[in-house]
Formats: structure tokens, sequence, C-alpha cells
């Protein structure tokens, strides 16, 4: 159930008549060269992975693009997103190169195959097994609502999240423990293996009565790994109900419990996003906090009465031992091509 952000990331420039691709990014914290040039992908010399690893991003959507041929062409990408800050860096970049490639050579439009083929960009030239929230979120957010995806229908519903009184605040804990990239994986194959003990296809189908009665054929990791998403999958069709009725409380609990599901049973959280959690829950006004992405450090995500707002920050900067960035957003809208 994500909500886009008012942050984001641009891609401009222009064919070439070369078949060269160049592509310059303004972003500091990228790994070097900051500037990367290679032939337009050909039938039969396909582009590959290499570094730098952010280029990955770029050369596995032009590879994966549903349009075409695609040209040469050269681009400057400029983010204000933070990196590895779990704010979908990643899927935003992917996203915007793929609309830029619609702009030099048009899709059929299709908003799913867009998701899924940068999702697929990920997988392959950035080894990184990734869901689909944050591609789809990036693709189809839409200004004043949550987008609540169902992962193996792949439909989405609009949830209205567009009350005056409401904020959303991102604290980000500046801190990057290395374990994400290594972590991820082995969740989802501990997930994939619970689903097999249980017969399943995959824990969506599963219950909690399900995951106790084989309970004893599971390590204690795998059970609480298991645990840990199918509540969640609970957790996110109440939130869903919760938000459509504007009943924030419930949402803000819910929230909360998540984040303690995270820390406790997928084990993905880290003493500082605990710390902002506990800090921001301190605060009148504030319904719920959780951290937000892959985990080990990034950022949390609070829903708070907009009055509020500026006592939390104060409140969360005083409480946590590092020194934390802070983002006061409102559901924003997906990616979309700017007019120069």
């Amino acid at each position: 159930l994500p909500q886009a952000l008012q942050l984001g990331t641009v891609l401009v420039g222009s064919p070439t008549q070369d078949g060269t691709i160049s592509i310059l990014t303004t972003t500091a914290e990228a790994d070097e060269p900051h500037r990367v040039q290679f032939p337009a992908p050909r039938q039969g010399s396909p582009l590959s992975p290499g570094q730098p690893r952010w280029a990955n991003y770029v050369k596995g959507v032009i590879q994966h693009y549903r349009g075409g041929p695609v040209p040469g062409f050269s681009a400057v990408i400029a983010s204000d997103i933070p990196l590895g800050g779990g704010l979908s860096s990643s899927a935003a970049l992917e996203v915007a190169t793929y609309t830029f490639l619609q702009q030099l050579c048009p899709d059929d439009g299709d908003l799913v195959a867009k998701a899924l083929a940068c999702q697929k960009a990920e997988h392959t030239f950035a080894g990184m097994p990734c869901g689909i929230m944050d591609q789809f979120i990036s693709v189809m957010g839409k200004e004043g609502h949550a987008l609540l995806i169902d992962c193996r229908s792949l439909e989405t519903v609009l949830v209205p999240l567009t009350d005056a009184s409401l904020a959303v605040l991102i604290t980000n804990s500046n801190v990057r423990h290395t374990l994400t990239g290594s972590e991820y994986p082995t969740r989802r194959r501990q997930c994939e293996e619970a689903a097999a003990a249980l017969g399943k296809a995959s824990l969506r189908d599963a219950t909690m009565a399900e995951l106790e009665a084989a309970r004893s054929q599971l390590s204690e990791e795998v059970y609480r790994r298991a645990r840990h998403v199918i509540g969640e999958i609970a957790r996110t069709a109440q939130a869903a109900q919760a938000l459509q009725g504007r009943d924030y409380r419930t949402f803000g609990r819910l929230m909360v419990e998540s984040h303690n599901s995270l820390r406790d049973d997928y084990e993905v959280s880290c003493p500082e996003l605990d710390e902002l959690v506990a800090a921001a829950l301190e605060v009148d006004g504030v319904y719920g906090s959780r951290m937000t992405g892959g985990g080990f450090g990034g950022c949390t995500v609070t829903l708070l009465e907009a009055g509020a707002a500026e006592r939390a920050q104060h409140h969360i900067q005083e409480k946590y031992s590092g020194t934390a960035t802070f983002y006061l957003t409102k559901p924003s809208g997906g990616a979309k091509a700017l007019p120069l």
C-alpha cells in the first residue's frame, strides 16, 4: 500500500544519429564514473551489466524496453531521492528511463507491462530480485491517493488520502548498514521454503492456522519469516480499509504492528530505525510510524496530524542518536513526461 512522494528523478535528453548512448548522472553519491557511453542495443548484440552500478538500471530498462528499436541518445539524470534510503531511488531511475524512451520511440502504453519491464531490468541487470511495489507506484501513483497493489493478480485500487488535516513525515536515519543487498534474497528464499513446506505456491495462499500446524516442519527462523509475511498481508488489507473509512487511529496501530513484526519476526530493522519509530510515537498527534524500504537503515514513515509535524520533527531530532533528515510529503503523482 505505497504512495508516491514529491521527490523525483528526471532524465533530460535527445536522440543522436550515431547509434551511441551517452548518459551523465549528476548524483554525487552514485559510483564512479558518472558518465557512461555504449552502443544502442541491436539484434544479436544486447547490452550487458557492468560498472558503474548506477548505469545497470538504465541499461536494463533500455534492453527490456517494449518499444524500439532504441536509437542513440544523449541524456542527463538528476534526482533528489536519497540513494539507498529505502525510498525507491532505483525504481524511480528505471521508470524515468522507461518514460524517456517512450518519448523517443513509443511503446503500446501498457502501464502494468511498463512496471514489469522495469522490475525485470532490476532482476537481470542490477541482480536484485525485488518485488513489484516500487515500480508500480512509480508508474501508477496518483496525487492524493495511496495505491493498494495485489502483487499476484497485478490489480491496483487507488485509495483516497486527501485529508488536509493529515501529513506523512519521512525521516531518513542517514545510516546504511551493508547487509541490505544480501539479506533481501535470503528473506525471499526463506519465504519460498515456508510456502513449499505448507504445500502452497505462495504465502499469499497460507493462513496463520496452517502455519501453526506446520510449525514443527520449519526452523524457528523460517517460521518467524512466514509469520511476518502472512500477518503483513492481512494488515495491508485492513490498513486499506481503515484508510477508506478515514480511521487513522486503526491505520496507525497497524503501522506500528507492522514495524514490530519487521523488527522481531523478519529482522530487517536496526537500532536507528527503532529509535526513530519510538521517538515519533511519543509525540501527541502521531497516529503511527514504521520503517520503510529494505531495512537496515534508510527511512521511517510516520502518519500524523498536519499540525503536529513541526513538533514531531523537533522531538525526533532531539531523541535520535544520529542526525535525521525530514521530508514532509503528500501523496503525489507517478512518472510523466515534462514539456521543456
